[in-house]
């Protein structure tokens, strides 16, 4: 597995992005514990406003697999404040770190990152994936998907560097289903020149996918509180 030290992960409101996060800081950790002995990986949940914190809602699964959680204090209370942590520079900081950041969703979410861009801009370990979701109301076409594009990065001030696929409807979500919705994801990419880094597929219909579409990523869907 060759990562990036840090990985952005963004996304239009649920696209799936912080399963896909909790996912992916897992599969480093283990990854990193196979190949290179301890190696700290955190998952830093930088939605900015309250009522969209999600990752913090894994901190227990986090800790058991050796993932550390950087999150506001404020998660899953009913506190509702912007929450900009001294702790998340870190994730910028710390060279021993290899870190996912699970951004909040669309332009107002990426308002978050934007503050760290100049430091961001100047490093080649940097990658910023797009979470694409087809099925979602406001991301079923190539228009409304470079509409989102495009305020992401200018409120994020950084470019993104691949595309995620992550096509899914829920429990309902079938192979068939996942590879109708790839086409606009292909669209997607070809518009942008960016590469489909991923297809993120829930594990337990990952071997009726077809591998033809950026390299399976198997996902477990805990507790079955979010879509993949």
């Amino acid at each position: 597995m060759q990562a990036a030290k840090i990985t952005i992960i963004a996304g239009h409101y649920g696209s799936g992005k912080t399963t896909l996060a909790v996912n992916y800081a897992i599969a480093l950790k283990e990854h990193y514990d196979r190949v290179a002995g301890c190696n700290k990986v955190a998952l830093c949940d930088m939605d900015i406003v309250n009522p969209y914190f999600r990752t913090a809602d894994h901190a227990g699964l986090l800790e058991q697999t050796g993932v550390e959680l950087i999150s506001s204090p404020f998660a899953n209370t009913n506190v509702e404040m912007p929450w900009a942590p001294v702790e998340a520079l870190r994730v910028f900081d710390d060279p021993a770190l290899t870190s996912v950041v699970d951004l909040g969703g669309d332009d107002c979410g990426a308002l978050a990152i934007g503050r760290y861009a100049g430091k961001l801009r100047s490093r080649d370990d940097v990658a910023l994936w797009m979470v694409v979701n087809p099925y979602r109301p406001l991301t079923r076409d190539l228009d409304s998907l470079l509409a989102v594009r495009q305020e992401i990065e200018y409120a994020g001030k950084l470019r993104f560097t691949g595309l995620v696929y992550n096509a899914n409807i829920g429990e309902e979500t079938t192979a068939d289903l996942i590879e109708a919705g790839f086409p606009v994801v292909r669209e997607l990419s070809a518009a942008l020149d960016l590469p489909i880094v991923m297809t993120a597929v829930r594990k337990d219909i990952a071997l009726d996918v077809p591998e033809n579409m950026g390299g399976r990523f198997d996902i477990v869907c805990h507790e079955n509180r979010f879509g993949v």
